[in-house]
């Protein structure tokens, strides 16, 4: 069992930047995709970005160019660069972790309000 925790949410103005930080109560070693999620204001949850164990790494189309999502597992954590951002990007945002098994892991989620 993994617990993952975020941080790094807040209140930031248009064209500013956050960096989001999850961090692990274990090993994530056995943890072969790691992800944001975000779910704005009345509406559904989806996918802003994943990375693999090996590296690679997908983004949606909205944030590409914008927003890096990192893992470092010796540290356990998983981070999401956020630069460039717009009003539009104003959610809670989540991390997500999946284990082989289809065994899935969740954060409780952390606010990020882009706004003047």
């Amino acid at each position: 069992q993994v617990q993952l925790v975020e941080s790094g949410g807040g209140l930031v103005q248009p064209g500013g930047s956050l960096r989001l930080s999850c961090a692990a109560s274990g090993s994530i070693d056995t943890l072969y995709v790691m992800a944001w999620y975000r779910q704005p204001p009345g509406k559904q949850r989806e996918l802003v970005a994943s990375i693999k164990n090996g590296g690679s790494r997908n983004y949606v189309d909205s944030v590409q160019g914008r927003f890096t999502i990192s893992r470092d597992n010796a540290k356990k954590m998983v981070s999401l660069q956020m630069n460039s951002l717009k009003p539009e990007d104003t959610a809670v945002y989540y991390c997500y972790g999946r284990q082989l098994g289809d065994v899935n892991y969740w954060g409780q989620g952390t606010q990020v309000t882009v706004s003047s």
